[in-house]
């Protein structure tokens, strides 16, 4: 699976990027790809609406020599607070240019960065360094599928990528306002996520003129072959249904001015990534008529900045923001005056009572109402409704030219109780072939019979495990097949690489659910094809995380006779498992459209058996098909004897 995953990553990496035969050739590329990036973000939903009040609180006012800092914070929505400093010059003439300063991971962020700000104030740029929601004075979280285990972030659409491009945006909206800044010559900056999240705030924002980020620069593939990507932080990974590569995001800052600063010791972006990044979009620029609108510093030096690294920044803004062409050997450096924590805290240590910072996970992508449909027709306007942004968003990655099945019998043999078994492997994508058995009793059938398929758990070995959702079936009456999807049988992985693959298949516009429902309709297609089966007399059966499988197959397929749910999850939603070890359901941002007993309740008038208990959630599943009639009904039953 990572050699896979390394493939797919790197064909996205070496993706080529259209040619324009004109600056409004870009433009319009550029404008229709930041709305799908936005969209993807979860951004546009914000951006539709009047934004809300930033109720900007100044806290108190620190006067520095030729510059004053006010503490401040203002809330980007409301209750969403974010604690800032913002370092006006002294005798402003006229409105000056603003800079964002974007903090990376450090337990004191704007503290710990003021240099940065400081140094911008003195070079007569009004700027606005920011906390992120991480560290600071407001804790949040950011490390959601980086260490806790929060898979449901991406079945959610959820990235902290996304809060903190929005909270830059909005610092933007706050500059703007100001009588001493130029709205029109805004700039940001940052360094390590905060380099990363300056990447994202110019794609998704025009009103930045120029941009410099320090250590947040590189590619996917480098970050799944060198294993990097175990080392990054969320928000270094737009939510990305649409499989861009990095390199594609990047590509939405042209052909504004762009600073890639690099130290090329760097642990977590390998320098020969971030040069090949910008090869590829100095291609883009020089295209653009704008190749000396974008530069890289590589410099020798681990993830830092370094006196060479600051002056090239501050350099790189005089000259492309204030209008002001500045060689970096002829930039002063930082002063290296630092005050104290205790006279920069915007909070004082309390932060306001009402802060949602520590839930934003929880709402900033809002889940859709649950309606339920009182008619059929109603009810099939929405399934397709629903197919439809589930192809555009969960599973975009399916292959677009499927391969032969190619479907091989590679063993056939029979027990002294005349019950016969045949191993059987099929073509899922492009070098996967995946196994499968189907069984039966005495000679084959003169007329095609109905088959149970059921899905292979993670973790099920040689042994009947896979075949416990479809106890009590008469053998003389019904074919029993199992399907291998990946990750399980022949082509499981150790637990040492489950957590890599889940947040490197996410990366690259897949998950390993997502995989499965392809693995799991390419096995029903196999089942289908063989004579003895009759190919619309079909029940395909899921336990655990392998019923969120089947149900999304079952609801893809649109043929299968009944649907056998087994110990299913009641959502998408559940908390992770802190040591990454649990179910793998994550899909990319269904739940922007459903939650499982939705998605169940779009299967009518197909059979649902659940096998066992049936969470409390699927009760509105069973609403559904009672108000639709009894062409479709819910059976709770220990075994499929009723079947």
């Amino acid at each position: 699976m990572k050699s896979y995953l390394l493939k797919i990553a790197t064909e996205m990496t070496e993706r080529t990027l259209p040619g324009f035969a004109s600056p409004a050739d870009l433009e319009i590329w550029r404008k229709r790809r930041q709305k799908q990036f936005l969209e993807m973000m979860g951004l546009d939903r914000y951006l539709e609406r009047p934004r809300t009040p930033l109720n900007v609180k100044v806290t108190g006012t620190v006067r520095c020599d030729g510059f004053r800092i006010d503490k401040l914070s203002y809330e980007s929505l409301p209750g969403l607070y974010v604690a800032a400093h913002l370092y006006i010059p002294d005798r402003l003439e006229r409105p000056a240019p603003g800079i964002v300063y974007l903090c990376g991971h450090h337990e004191k962020q704007k503290i710990h960065y003021q240099d940065h700000p400081r140094h911008f104030a003195k070079l007569g740029f009004v700027s606005l360094a920011i906390d992120t929601i991480q560290f600071g004075e407001v804790r949040g979280m950011h490390h959601g599928t980086y260490s806790h285990g929060l898979f449901n972030w991406v079945s959610k659409g959820y990235t902290p990528a996304a809060t903190e491009t929005w909270n830059a945006m909005r610092a933007l909206d706050l500059l703007e306002g100001l009588g001493e800044v130029d709205g029109e010559r805004l700039g940001v900056t940052g360094h390590s996520g905060g380099g990363a999240i300056s990447w994202w705030t110019t794609c998704a924002d025009d009103r930045i003129k120029a941009m410099a980020n320090s250590s947040g620069t590189g590619h996917l593939a480098s970050h799944i072959r060198e294993r990097t990507l175990d080392l990054h932080c969320d928000c270094n990974f737009p939510n990305n249904p649409s499989g861009w590569s990095l390199i594609e995001m990047y590509a939405l800052a042209a052909p504004r001015p762009v600073l890639i600063v690099a130290p090329d010791r760097d642990r977590v972006f390998r320098i020969e990534s971030i040069r090949y990044a910008y090869e590829r979009l100095r291609d883009v620029y020089r295209e653009a008529g704008a190749e000396d609108r974008l530069r890289l510093l590589a410099f020798r030096a681990p993830h830092m900045y370094t006196p060479e690294s600051r002056k090239t920044i501050f350099s790189w803004f005089l000259t492309h923001l204030a209008g002001k062409p500045t060689a970096p050997e002829e930039a002063a450096d930082i002063d290296g005056i630092r005050l104290p924590e205790e006279q920069l805290l915007v909070f004082g240590g309390s932060p306001p009572a009402d802060d949602r910072s520590v839930t934003v996970q929880d709402w900033f992508i809002p889940a859709p109402a649950s309606v339920a449909p009182d008619t059929p027709e109603r009810l099939e306007t929405e399934k397709r409704r629903l197919i439809e942004r589930l192809r555009r968003d969960c599973f975009a990655a399916f292959p677009e030219s499927p391969e032969p099945l190619g479907t091989v019998w590679e063993q056939e043999h029979m027990d002294a109780a005349d019950n016969w078994f045949r191993q059987f492997t099929f073509a899922s994508e492009d070098n996967w072939r995946l196994w499968g058995e189907i069984r039966g009793r005495g000679h084959h059938a003169d007329a095609p019979g109905p088959a149970a398929v059921c899905l292979r758990m993670p973790g099920d070995g040689k042994g009947t495990a896979s075949w416990g959702s479809l106890k009590g079936l008469s053998p003389d009456v019904w074919f029993r097949a199992r399907i291998d999807p990946r990750g399980t049988g022949d082509t499981a992985w150790g637990s040492e690489l489950n957590w890599h693959i889940r947040r490197a298949a996410a990366a690259a516009g897949r998950t390993i659910a997502s995989m499965r429902v392809w693995d799991a309709l390419r096995g029903l297609a196999a089942v289908r094809g063989m004579p003895e089966v009759d190919p619309d007399r079909i029940v395909l059966a899921g336990k655990g995380e392998m019923a969120v499988v089947a149900l999304y197959a079952a609801l893809l397929d649109g043929r299968v006779a009944a649907v056998v749910l087994e110990e299913p999850p009641e959502t998408l939603d559940a908390p992770g498992d802190p040591e990454g070890f649990g179910p793998a359901n994550e899909l990319i941002g269904a739940l922007r459209h459903a939650d499982l007993p939705q998605v169940a309740a779009m299967l009518w008038p197909t059979k649902l058996v659940f096998v066992g208990s049936r969470p409390d959630g699927y009760a509105w599943t069973e609403d559904v098909y009672r108000s639709l009639g009894t062409l479709g009904h819910i059976v709770e039953a220990a075994d499929l004897s009723e079947l």
